[in-house]
C-alpha cells in the first residue's frame, strides 16, 4: 500500500510537469540550460529564507507560541518575497543574455524569444519548488506506518501531491506574466503576481482544512492559466482550432517550417510567426 501511495503521489504531483519539460524543454539544449538556471536561482532564494529563519528561530524563545506562530507567517512571506525577487534578478539576466544571443548570430535574431524564456524559466522554477516541497513527503510515504491511524486525515499525502502540481504549474504561469510586467514596464502584473504568490502559500495556513488551500489555489491557477494565455497571443480561435486539430492543416501546407515552425509560434517565436503570418 505504501509503494501505491508513492508512485501515485509521485505521478500526480510531477507527471504534467514531467510531459512539459519532455515535450516543450527537453528537445533543445539552450531550454534545459535557461530551465536548470531558473531551478538553481530558485534553490538560492530557497537557501537564503532558510538562512533568516533558521537565525530568526534561534533568537527567539521556542515556548513562546505565539511568537512562533508569527515567526512562521514571517517565514513565508519573506519566503515569497525573496523568491520574486530572484525571479527579477532572473529576468534581468536573461535579457543581457538575449542581447549576447543577438549579437552572436548570424542574421541578427535571437534563436529563443523572451515569452519562451519565461515559459522555461517558470517551468524550472516550479520544478525545484515541487521537488523541495514533496521530497520529504515521498521518503515518508514509503512507510513503514500507516496514515490517519491516530485520526488524522488519510488525505495528507494526496492533497500534498496536488498541492504541489497547481504550484509548479502556477510557477510556471507566474513566470509568464512576471516577465511580460517586467518587459512591458507594466508593475501592476509583478505586484499580481506577488499577490497571488502570497495567496496561495497563505492559503496553507488553512490546513488541514484542505478544502480552504486547494480549492483556491485551483481557481487561482485556472486564472492565471488564462491570462499567461492571452498574453502569449493566445486566443478563443487559437484554442478552438487546437481542440479541434485543425493545426494539421497549417503543418501540411508544405511550410518550410513544418510541425515544428507551428509549434514555435505557439509559443511565441517571432520569427516563425512572421513567415506563417
Amino acid at each position: 500500500m505504501t509503494l501505491a501511495i508513492f508512485f501515485g503521489c509521485t505521478f500526480i504531483a510531477f507527471g504534467p510537469a514531467l510531459g512539459l519539460f519532455l515535450f516543450t524543454i527537453a528537445r533543445d539544449p539552450l531550454r534545459i540550460i535557461i530551465f536548470i538556471a531558473g531551478a538553481f536561482f530558485w534553490l538560492v532564494s530557497l537557501l537564503l529564507s532558510s538562512l533568516i529563519w533558521f537565525i530568526a528561530i534561534k533568537a527567539s524563545d521556542p515556548r513562546d507560541e505565539p511568537l512562533q506562530k508569527g515567526l512562521l507567517i514571517f517565514g513565508v512571506m519573506f519566503s515569497v518575497l525573496l523568491q520574486e525577487a530572484f525571479r527579477f534578478l532572473y529576468y534581468k539576466l536573461l535579457r543581457k543574455a538575449i542581447e549576447g544571443l543577438v549579437a552572436l548570430s548570424e542574421d541578427g535574431c535571437s534563436p529563443i524569444s523572451i515569452q519562451q524564456m519565461a515559459y522555461v524559466a517558470g517551468v524550472g522554477f516550479g520544478f525545484m519548488s515541487g521537488a523541495f516541497s514533496m521530497i520529504n513527503l515521498l521518503a515518508d510515504a514509503l512507510g513503514p506506518g500507516t496514515v490517519g491511524i491516530h485520526g488524522d486525515s488519510q488525505l495528507y499525502f494526496l492533497t500534498s501531491a496536488f498541492m504541489t502540481m497547481v504550484l509548479i504549474f502556477l510557477h510556471t504561469f507566474w513566470g509568464i506574466l512576471f516577465f511580460h510586467g517586467c518587459e512591458h514596464r507594466r508593475w501592476w502584473e509583478i505586484t499580481a503576481v506577488i499577490v497571488m504568490h502570497l495567496a496561495v502559500s497563505g492559503s496553507t495556513f488553512c490546513n488541514p482544512l484542505y478544502m480552504g488551500s486547494l480549492v483556491p489555489s485551483y481557481l487561482l491557477m485556472a486564472t492565471a492559466a488564462t491570462w499567461a494565455y492571452l498574453l502569449s497571443g493566445g486566443s478563443a480561435q487559437n484554442l478552438q482550432r487546437f481542440l479541434l486539430c485543425k493545426s494539421c492543416s497549417v503543418m501540411g501546407t508544405g511550410d518550410p517550417a513544418g510541425s515544428s515552425g507551428y509549434l514555435d509560434q505557439c509559443w511565441g517565436g517571432k520569427r516563425v510567426s512572421q513567415g506563417l503570418e
